[in-house]
This record gives C-alpha cells, sequence and structure tokens, in this order.
C-alpha cells in the first residue's frame, strides 16, 4: 500500500494486539490490510481503542505518523468495528482465544471446512461442528456455551463501547448478570455503578442519560449518592458527614440539595446505608462490619483464659536463654503482655524486634503443648511469620477457609485455636478485620502485630490505629533498633524517613555506573520521568543480575507510587516486559496478552482458585488450544481459564500500596516530583521497607525531600474508635 497524504481511511483485519491499557484504553495493534493490486502488509495503529479483538474487520481513520524507533504507524482518531467476514479474519477471530474450545488449531480446521459459512455455522447449525476433526460432543457443548456468551457480550461491547467501557469490564458485567446483562444496560444503567467494581457512577450517568432517563430521576439521584460515597470508601473512609455527603452530591447531580437529602433517606429507608450519629450516616455493610468488630473483641476480652497455668516471668527468662541472647525490657514486656492478656497489640517498625518477640511466645506455648495459629493478609507475610516462628503460618483467607460463598470460620463455627497471631495488621480493612475477629475463639488469646507508621489498608479503615487510640486494649509499643548488619542501611533509612530528616542518612548516593554494589540502600539521580525509566530497566535487567547474580523477573520488584504517566506502573510495566520477556507463547483476553516468563498479579479475591488480591506468580505454560494459562504462585500451580485473567495484571511494576505485607531482595522506586500529588511520608517509609536486601531509589532529590516533609497523611474517617471507646 503506497503511503498517502497524511490522512488516510482504510479496512484491514486486527492480526495481533502489541499493548493495550486498560485504564485509558490506549492500544498499539498490528493490521493486516490488502492494497488494490492483492498484495497484503501490516501496517502498526496507535490509539484510543476499547475492546479491540484479534479477527477482527476494522474500519480505521486516521492520520499517517513516523515513531522514531517503530516507523511508520497511523494514529486513529476513529473505528469501527465488525465481525469478520474472509477466511483470514475468521479464522484470527475464532483463534484469538475469544471462545472456549476453539484455539489457532481448532480454528483453521473449522474454517477450512465451512470457510466464509463459518460463522452462520456456529450461530444457527453449531451441530455440524461435529464434521470436524477432534471436535466430539464435549467440546461442542463447550463452544455452543461460549459462542452465546459471546454473542451477549458482543452486545453489550457495542452498547458500551462509546462510553470508553473495555472488554475486561463487559465481561464483568456478563459474569454478574449473565443473560440479562444487555437489558441491565438499556434500562438499569445505574445498577452497573452500583454493582460492577470499576464502572463509575459518570459512566452510567451518561448511559442513563443518552436512554432517556430523566435528571432528576429517583433512581439517578440515588445513585448519585451511593456513587459519592463509594468515592469516600475508595480514599479509606468508612462513614461520611451528611452535609458534606448532601454538598458533594448536589453538585455531581447539579439538582437541588433536598433531593438528594430524600434519597439520602430513602437509601437509609431500604436499609442500603445507615444514620449512625448525628449527621453520620454509613454503608450498610461497613456499618455491619464495625459492630462486628466491636462485639466480638468485646466477647473475646470478657471470656476468661485457657491456657494452661504460665509462671509468666519464668516463661520469659527462659525464652531468652533459648533465643541466646538478651531481650530489651520492652521486648519482655511485649512477650510478657501477650500471654497475661486476652488481646495484646504489638507495634513497631523495621528492626525493632517484632520478630523476636513472636518467636518467644511462640517457643513457650510450644512447650505447654499449645499450637499457636499464625496468619498474615499475605502469602509472603505468612510465609515470613512461617520462617521466623517454625510454626506454619496461613494467609487470612486461607485460615478462614470459604464455601459456597461465605467463610467457613465465622462466630458460630470458631477457630480450633488457644492462641492466635496475626502479623502484618496495619494492612486490615474494615471488612477483612471483622471477618476474621469473629472467628476468634472466646477462649482465645489474639495478638496483633504491626506497624502503625505504615501506609493504612487498602480497603476503608484504620483499624489498627482505631484499636490501639481507643486505649481499651494491651498495646505494647517498639522503639529500640536492634537489627543490624544486613540491611542496616535500609533500617537507618527508614527510621530517618518516620522522623522527618531530610538528610538521606544511610542512603549513598550516585551515579548508575559508580555505584557501590554493597551498599544497602543507593540514589540514583534522573531529572526526567524518560530518564528515570531509562535508568530502572537498565537496573532490573543488567546490573542487578551482574551485581547479585539474582533474576531480574523473581527477585526484583519495582514500586512507583502511580499508575499513569510515563513514570507510572503502566508504563514500567510495559518497558520491562519488551525488555524482559521475548516470549511469543501468548494467551490474549479482555485487551491483555500475558506470555510465558511474565510476572503477574491477581487483583481480586477468587475462592474458587484458592489465589487473592495482591498474589504474585509467573506464567509458565500457554496450552495448545489458547484456551487456558499456567502460573506458579510460590511453588503452587494453578490453571487460569480465559475469563480468570481479568483480575490479573503485569507486576514487573505494582504500587507502593499493593506491596504492603511483602518484601522482596531486590526494591526499585522511582521518586519523581511528577508523583506529587502521592508523596508523602509513610508511602516512601513503605516503599523503603519492602526491601529485603538492597533498595534503589531513582529520581529527584526534591522529590524524597517532599514525600519525608509531607507527614499530613490524609486522616479517614471511621467510627470504630467512638465505638470502641464505649465498651
Amino acid at each position: 500500500m503506497a503511503e498517502p497524504s497524511n490522512s488516510v481511511k482504510i479496512t484491514g483485519v486486527v492480526e495481533r494486539i502489541v499493548f493495550f491499557n486498560e485504564e485509558n484504553f490506549y492500544c498499539i495493534a498490528s493490521l493486516k490490510v490488502r492494497s488494490k493490486n492483492g498484495t497484503s502488509e501490516s501496517i502498526t495503529i496507535t490509539g484510543i481503542m476499547p475492546s479491540l479483538q484479534c479477527g477482527e474487520t476494522i474500519d480505521v481513520v486516521g492520520e499517517w505518523s513516523r515513531h522514531s524507533s517503530y516507523g511508520r504507524q497511523i494514529k486513529v482518531k476513529a473505528f469501527e468495528s465488525r465481525l469478520p467476514s474472509g477466511v483470514y479474519g475468521i479464522e484470527k477471530y475464532l483463534g484469538s482465544g475469544l471462545i472456549d474450545g476453539i484455539g489457532p488449531t481448532y480454528a483453521k480446521r473449522i474454517v477450512d471446512a465451512f470457510g466464509e459459512k463459518t460463522l452462520d455455522i456456529i450461530d444457527h447449525s453449531s451441530a455440524r461442528l461435529l464434521e470436524v476433526k477432534g471436535i466430539g460432543k464435549e467440546r461442542l457443548a463447550r463452544i455452543k456455551a461460549s459462542w452465546q456468551e459471546q454473542k451477549g457480550l458482543r452486545e453489550v461491547v457495542i452498547a458500551l463501547r462509546i462510553y470508553g467501557i473495555g472488554m475486561a469490564m463487559c465481561v464483568r458485567i456478563m459474569k454478574r448478570f449473565g443473560a440479562d446483562a444487555p437489558r441491565i444496560v438499556r434500562e438499569e444503567p445505574y445498577k452497573l455503578s452500583r454493582e460492577i467494581e470499576g464502572i463509575g457512577f459518570k459512566t452510567a450517568d451518561m448511559i442513563a442519560l443518552n436512554s432517556g432517563i430523566s435528571n432528576e430521576s429517583k433512581e439517578r439521584i440515588c445513585a448519585g449518592v451511593w456513587h459519592v460515597l463509594g468515592e469516600a470508601e475508595a480514599e479509606g473512609h468508612t462513614c461520611a458527614i451528611v452535609g458534606e455527603l448532601v454538598s458533594k452530591a448536589s453538585s455531581l447531580l447539579d439538582v437541588d440539595v433536598q433531593k438528594c437529602l430524600d434519597a439520602i433517606s430513602s437509601l437509609a429507608e431500604e436499609g442500603a446505608l445507615k444514620y449512625i450519629d448525628d449527621g453520620v450516616v454509613q454503608r450498610d455493610s461497613l456499618d455491619y462490619a464495625e459492630r462486628r468488630i466491636v462485639n466480638n473483641l468485646k466477647r473475646i476480652q470478657q471470656a476468661p483464659s485457657v491456657l494452661p497455668p504460665i509462671i509468666v516471668d519464668k516463661a520469659v527468662q527462659w525464652a531468652v536463654a533459648r533465643a541466646g541472647f538478651a531481650f530489651a525490657p520492652e521486648q519482655e514486656c511485649a512477650v510478657a503482655t501477650a500471654l497475661k492478656n486476652k488481646i495484646t497489640i504489638i507495634t513497631g517498625g523495621p528492626g525493632t524486634g517484632k520478630t523476636t518477640i513472636l518467636k518467644a511466645v511462640c517457643d513457650i506455648l510450644k512447650a505447654k503443648k499449645i499450637t499457636p495459629v499464625l496468619a498474615a493478609p499475605t502469602g509472603k507475610a505468612a510465609q515470613r511469620m512461617s520462617e521466623s516462628t517454625g510454626v506454619e503460618a496461613k494467609t487470612i483467607h486461607r485460615l478462614l477457609g470459604f464455601e459456597d460463598g461465605k467463610f467457613v470460620y465465622n462466630e458460630y463455627r470458631t477457630i480450633p485455636a488457644k492462641f492466635v497471631i496475626i502479623d502484618e495488621a496495619s494492612m486490615l480493612d474494615t471488612k477483612l478485620a471483622s471477618s476474621v475477629i469473629a472467628a476468634i475463639a472466646s477462649s482465645a488469646h489474639l495478638v496483633l502485630v504491626g506497624d502503625i507508621d505504615q501506609l493504612p489498608s487498602v480497603g476503608a479503615g484504620n483499624v489498627l490505629r482505631d484499636i490501639i487510640d481507643s486505649n481499651k486494649f494491651s498495646v505494647v509499643r517498639l522503639s529500640r533498633i536492634f537489627r543490624q548488619g544486613e540491611r542496616s542501611q535500609i533500617v537507618s533509612a527508614a527510621h530517618g524517613i518516620l522522623a522527618g530528616d531530610t538528610s538521606m542518612t544511610g542512603v549513598s548516593s550516585a551515579p548508575l555506573d559508580l555505584i557501590d554494589p554493597s551498599d544497602d540502600i543507593t540514589f540514583i539521580h534522573s531529572e526526567t520521568p524518560e530518564e528515570c525509566v531509562e535508568t530502572c530497566v537498565k537496573l532490573v535487567k543488567d546490573k542487578i543480575p551482574h551485581w547479585y547474580g539474582l533474576d531480574s523477573v523473581r527477585d526484583v520488584q519495582i514500586l512507583a507510587p502511580m499508575h499513569k504517566g510515563t513514570g507510572g506502573i503502566v508504563t514500567f510495566n510495559y518497558e520491562l516486559k519488551k525488555s524482559l520477556n521475548g516470549s511469543s507463547d501468548t494467551l490474549s483476553y479482555g485487551g491483555t496478552t500475558f506470555a510465558v516468563g511474565d510476572k503477574i498479579m491477581q487483583t481480586r479475591n477468587n475462592y474458587d482458585l484458592d489465589i487473592f488480591n495482591g498474589d504474585m506468580g509467573i506464567v509458565v505454560s500457554v496450552a495448545r488450544d489458547n484456551s487456558m494459562l499456567v502460573a506458579d504462585f510460590d511453588g503452587k500451580r494453578v490453571a487460569l481459564g480465559k475469563s480468570d485473567l481479568i483480575d490479573f495484571q503485569q507486576a514487573y511494576a505494582i504500587s507502593i500500596h499493593k506491596s504492603q505485607g511483602s518484601e522482596f531482595p531486590i526494591v526499585v522506586i522511582p521518586l519523581l516530583r511528577q508523583h506529587f500529588v502521592m508523596l508523602q511520608r509513610n508511602l516512601l517509609y513503605t516503599a523503603i521497607t519492602r526491601g529485603r536486601k538492597k533498595v534503589f531509589v531513582v529520581g529527584n532529590q526534591s522529590a524524597w525531600y517532599g514525600a519525608v516533609k509531607n507527614a499530613r497523611s490524609a486522616s479517614r474517617k471511621t467510627f470504630l474508635k467512638n465505638r470502641l471507646e464505649k465498651l
């Protein structure tokens, strides 16, 4: 195809999705275009193209451009897609992994058998697929079910594409509403914002208003109020001041304040929210969770212990002698407090001896023939507990178990344990804390261990701090630093950050080529986001493996403050995948391509697969028929079907929030002025303390200074402390 003037309009078949950003729908794809003389060529197209699929025939309007590295491209201004008609497009479409039971091999066989009539055959005479070699009744049933689902999905995709809703979100809508999804989209769009995580009110509002729903309808105003409450929850709040809620909702909806007050009353009458105090409201689920925490802490606190008699002072000295080194007074106090009290909170930063305390408590209990139950919010934190105490530890989700859509253990069937220790308790959001505390037996001791100076939980609430600040339970605060030797510079830097010291105590500073690999923590100056990305990629790909003999994917983790922008997570994942993994053994679904060797992260709890939000794994294989892939999660291999993949993202780089509870051999932290919205003391502190052996910070010293000086981490509105104070 000869290159015409700058403006271009062409039709082609999508060959390959090179890159797709789920957040802003920016896509890079390869388009196969046939010229007038009958030959074909592949052209790169770039632009905002939600829900593009391999095999689709699309009409593209755009402009020619030339990329300095990748050559000629078309910047897409508009596009329209349709089901493929030619045999090449049909085969590519069916072989993309979109239809369960059909991969590239079966796609070729089916198209060879039926040619351009293939889609009509599947739609109206699917039994004829039995004529194709290798397709039996079981595979046919899978194909038929998947095809019907895809028909509904296509209708949803077509309806929602103009609103920028991508394929992954459409799949989520189909999974929630099934065959009723197209009707929900047309007639009850506000249900999308209330029941589908990731669909915002503004999107649902556009759909509704375009469907003729009144600007002042009760459904719209209730949905708007619910959305504002949801935004507050996403920011970590568990409740809202009515005046603030009404003001924000009125502004969002452009309606009278009284209508918003009426909507709050309607939601309260439905039981969706509760008035919990004068002028304070709370979603019903969070009201229930906070009350559940209070009631169950009270239950545990008031019940007598069933531990055998322990002479605590002697037991502590026995544990000290067993450890082979002297304990500080506050460490001995923490061990004794945990043994004497039904509920104990131990809080302290890195190097303050929390691990020593837990080991001593476990040793004493085991000597008394009591097996403590240990748990943590993440798999990595649980693994560290096991290694340091010699007692098996589980994630909280695995400890609670899950059957028939609910946890196995609860108030009515408590965990069979006399002593429960939960580490990394600062990560407990209100709902998870509610579930695990409810499952503790009344007779059991409960010890919560955490660092309240870290970032608060990703989910709503500030549970550990609220429990401490209520002054209703025994609290031991650890302040003395014990850990030296390995990682001592990291510990010093972390405590310097907490103290507001901007002098970068314990941090060496050097250009990339002059770094001393023996330093624990190093700052590398990069002036621009582009320079920062380039430096980080060189570190991960070349320098770190050379210096330490470590694996770039398994042993190194980039932790970034933000998702978007040149120095954000999306960019790092794209650049690192391109540099570290050239595997052509791939599976694409929902606009994302996963390759063998990719590091991936689960973003939602999946109880059926027993993998949870934040769990990370490595893709180890892709099925020949493109129906599934297998990933290794710390030695446990899990088969992931295509529909499971909507809850996964690339994890070469992850957010600092997502890293809580984990440690990595090497951590690389991009820190730029462009991240100023997120820069705060506890964010940098949390990031630094994720590095087990080495930490590299790449960016601007002014960004470090700004983060350390900003101690004003956003306070969270919760009602848990108020409730606990009334005990």
